[in-house]
C-alpha cells in the first residue's frame, strides 16, 4: 500500500511528495543533496503545538482584522440609510463639507467636490468658507467637461456676487466655459425643485453669514368639506375651476452646515427641528475644547445636543464637522453619552477618520 503527501501550508517550506512503503521510507535526492527520511515522531497538532509556533495566533489576528473591518463597514452603512433616504458624504471639520442626498438629486456643500457629487443636479451651500465651498469651480467644470446639464447652485444672499466672481476668474483663467444656475435663495424663501419637492432655507449662527436648508415633499390633501363627495362630483368641482386639495409641506430632510447651537432656540428653525433626517454639526466633543470656545469659533459642542435635546423631535440626527483630531473611537464614545432617547436616533458620519488601530 502506498500513500502520498503534499505540504501546501503556506507557513511551512514547500517540499517534494514523498512515497511511503510498509517496511520502510524510500529516499528522494534533490538538488543540492537532501534526503528526506521517515519521522520518528507523528506529527503534532496539539493546542499547545500549535500556539507555539504562532500558527494561532496569525489565525486569531486574521479574525480580529475581519471583525473590525465588517464593524467598520457596519458603522458606513448605517450613516447611509436614514429613514428611508441614503445619505452619503464626508465631513471633517476644516477639511471638507459634502452630504448627498441622492434620491432629491441634491448635495448640501461641496467641499472638495468628491466624485460622486457630481451628478448632483442641486448644489446647497450654507456659507463661504472653503472647506465648504472649495470645490465649486471644479464641481460646475467636471459637469460641463461630461456634457451634463448645468447645475442649480443655491446661496446666501449675501455672498452671489462673490461667488458670481469666482466663477468668473475661473472661466478667465482656464479659458473654459462654466454654466450654472446660480440661485439667491433667502430665509423664509421657497423654491419647487420639482412638483412633489420643494426647498427653504432657514437661519443658522456661524461666524460669517449662513444659512441650513430644508428640503419638504409636497402632497395634495382633499379639504375637509368635499371628503362626502363622490369621484364624479369632486371631478366636476375640479373642472369648474375649484380648488378642492390643501397642500401639505413635510419636513424631511434639514441641514445647517456650521452653526452654533442658538438654531436648537429658534422658533423659526421649528420645520429643521421636527425634519424626518436632522443633519447637524458637533465639532467638539471634550473638555479640552468646551463649549464657550465652539461658541467662539461659531460651532456647536456635543454637550449642547444633550442640554437641548428635548426640542429635537427628529426621526434621525446624522451627527457631522467633527474636529479632525478626533478618531473613530472617540466620536462613538461621545455618542454614547448622549441621552438614551437621543442616542437611539444619532448616527455619527465618520468617512476619512482615522482608528486608534490604524497607522
Amino acid at each position: 500500500m502506498r500513500s502520498s503527501m503534499t505540504i501546501t501550508n503556506p507557513n511551512f517550506p514547500s517540499t517534494p511528495q514523498f512515497q511511503q512503503s510498509n517496511t520502510h521510507l524510500q529516499s528522494y535526492k534533490h538538488p543540492p543533496m537532501i534526503t528526506l527520511h521517515k519521522s520518528t515522531k507523528p506529527l503534532d497538532l496539539s493546542a499547545n503545538s500549535l500556539k507555539n509556533s504562532g500558527f494561532l495566533s496569525a489565525i486569531g489576528n486574521a479574525i480580529e482584522e475581519q471583525e473590525y473591518r465588517k464593524a467598520r463597514a457596519e458603522v458606513i452603512r448605517k450613516g447611509m440609510g436614514l429613514e428611508g433616504y441614503n445619505v452619503e458624504g464626508v465631513s471633517i471639520g476644516g477639511h471638507e463639507t459634502c452630504v448627498i442626498i441622492p434620491e432629491f438629486k441634491c448635495a448640501f456643500d461641496i467641499g472638495r467636490c468628491p466624485a460622486r457629487a457630481v451628478a448632483m443636479n442641486y448644489l446647497f451651500i450654507t456659507h463661504a468658507h472653503l472647506d465648504h465651498i472649495g470645490g465649486l469651480p471644479m464641481y460646475v467644470a467636471t459637469r460641463g467637461l461630461y456634457n451634463m446639464s448645468p447645475p442649480t447652485v443655491f446661496v446666501p444672499p449675501s455672498i452671489k456676487e462673490d461667488v458670481e466672481n469666482l466663477i468668473e476668474l475661473h472661466r478667465k483663467m482656464g479659458d473654459v466655459e462654466l454654466n450654472l444656475d446660480l440661485v439667491a435663495l433667502d430665509v423664509g424663501e421657497t423654491y419647487e425643485l420639482r412638483n412633489d419637492l420643494v426647498v427653504r432655507p432657514f437661519k443658522t449662527h456661524h461666524v460669517i453669514p449662513s444659512q441650513g436648508y430644508v428640503v419638504y415633499s409636497v402632497r395634495k390633501k382633499l379639504k375637509k368639506q368635499y371628503i362626502h363627495l363622490k369621484g364624479r362630483e369632486i371631478e366636476k368641482k375640479k373642472k369648474s375651476g375649484v380648488e378642492i386639495t390643501d397642500i401639505i409641506l413635510s419636513p424631511e430632510v434639514a441641514f445647517t452646515g456650521d452653526t452654533t447651537s442658538d438654531f436648537l432656540l429658534d422658533p423659526r428653525s421649528s420645520d429643521a427641528l421636527r425634519a424626518k433626517v436632522l443633519i447637524t454639526e458637533a465639532t467638539f466633543l471634550d473638555d479640552k475644547c468646551d463649549i464657550e470656545h465652539a461658541r467662539e469659533h461659531g460651532h456647536m459642542h456635543i454637550d449642547e445636543i444633550i442640554e437641548h435635546s428635548k426640542w429635537i423631535r427628529n426621526n434621525a440626527i446624522l451627527l457631522t464637522h467633527f474636529s479632525s483630531r478626533y478618531h473613530i473611537e472617540e466620536i462613538r464614545e461621545a455618542v454614547t453619552k448622549l441621552q438614551a432617547k437621543v442616542q437611539a436616533k444619532v448616527v455619527p458620519l465618520t468617512e476619512g477618520f482615522r482608528s486608534l488601530y490604524t497607522p
